[in-house]
């Protein structure tokens, strides 16, 4: 199950069942999961925390310090959660004393070339496509797919269930349950057919774009369409997503 070409640290713990291919290394202070699958040619670095049922393919690097001039060796950590993939020549680097943890959650594929910045927060379910760039401190919420070639400003946050297209250069926050598309990033209607797959009901996604429309078809400005979906609308777990992603956001919304 594990390859005598492997270079894997004494005190690294590796669960049952692991399976690890020829000339990968493992540092010391890593942990994998019973039941992960890690290929030839890859390098886990110390502070990576690997859950159960994972896959690692061919020349992905785990853990490295970050691309970050103000890390001064802390120790932090990178945890990929359970059943997740990382495909070839990922780079997912270990986070900084503002977070202390690179975080990617369960059930993500983060497909080939795919770079992950330390301090970055991914919720479960995400999907990030081809040649995908994260800068730090990106946070991304469950279910959410990012097209191939796209880039991500630091500190930008992505709502659950958005769907973003390719090669997007996404400098402020997107809201939950929409597409962005286009230069500059902008609205482009709400995520229905994700969310039909996702199990939301006809009358939660019409109430959803009845939301959206306040917030970027009415001609209000963002503060006050928040008024008026506090004032006009029931609020529902659907409402309260929309409006505490909107308080939270620090880089503004994109617009329409």
């Amino acid at each position: 199950m594990i390859s005598p070409l492997a270079s894997i640290h004494p005190d690294a713990r590796i669960g049952d069942q692991v399976e690890i291919g020829p000339f990968t290394t493992i540092g010391a202070d890593v942990e994998v999961g019973n039941g992960t699958w890690i290929g030839p040619n890859v390098t886990v670095m110390d502070g990576a925390r690997i859950g159960t049922d994972c896959r690692i393919f061919s020349g992905a690097v785990l853990s490295a310090i970050p691309q970050d001039l103000k890390f001064q060796g802390e120790s932090t950590t990178v945890e990929i959660g359970d059943r997740s993939t990382i495909r070839e020549c990922v780079t997912i680097n270990r986070g900084t004393k503002a977070y202390g943890k690179t975080v990617v959650g369960k059930d993500c594929l983060v497909m080939a070339y795919v770079h992950i910045a330390h301090d970055c927060i991914l919720g479960d379910h995400v999907i990030l496509v081809n040649s995908v760039a994260l800068a730090g401190h990106v946070e991304i919420g469950d279910y959410a797919i990012i097209s191939g070639l796209s880039a991500v400003h630091q500190f930008v946050k992505i709502g659950a269930h958005v769907m973003i297209g390719g090669g997007a250069m996404v400098r402020k926050d997107v809201p939950p349950f929409i597409t962005a598309a286009g230069e500059p990033l902008s609205y482009a209607g709400v995520n229905s057919v994700g969310l039909k797959r996702r199990n939301f009901s006809q009358e939660e996604i019409n109430e959803i774009q009845t939301l959206y429309r306040t917030l970027y078809q009415s001609g209000m400005n963002v503060s006050q369409a928040v008024n008026r979906i506090k004032e006009t609308y029931s609020k529902g777990p659907e409402a309260d997503a929309i409006l505490n992603f909107i308080e939270r956001s620090d880089r503004g919304l994109i617009r329409k």
